[in-house]
């Protein structure tokens, strides 16, 4: 069971991205909407795994490469939105949530 502080983190990474992505990368991702499905946070607050889904123009990869890309300027967005809540903004880690596709899969296989 993760402790209180970093689960509150998590859930504040996941709110802050989230606004980040729906406001700030509009001519980052063009024609695409990208939805941060999770975050988690290591022990130490040092690492955060953001977990994101594609709809668009733009594959699943492709959008995770143009996300590394501009980690710089995320991470700067997201230490101005953050400064009074964290002294320290973690290093962000992009990752596909391919949770939807599965749970689609197992869906398919059933109505069979």
């Amino acid at each position: 069971m993760k402790p209180i502080r970093q689960n509150k983190v998590a859930r504040l990474l996941q709110k802050e991205m989230g606004e980040i992505f729906e406001r700030n990368l509009r001519d980052i991702l063009p024609g695409t909407f990208l939805t941060v499905t999770g975050a988690e946070v290591s022990p130490d607050l040092s690492i955060a795994k953001i977990y994101f889904t594609v709809l668009g123009k733009i594959t699943p990869t492709e959008a995770l490469e143009l996300l590394m890309a501009s980690k710089p300027q995320i991470r700067k967005e997201l230490s101005i939105r953050v400064k009074n809540q964290m002294r320290i903004v973690p290093d962000l880690r992009f990752h596909i949530d391919d949770s939807y596709d599965s749970i689609a899969r197992i869906e398919q296989l059933l109505k069979k």
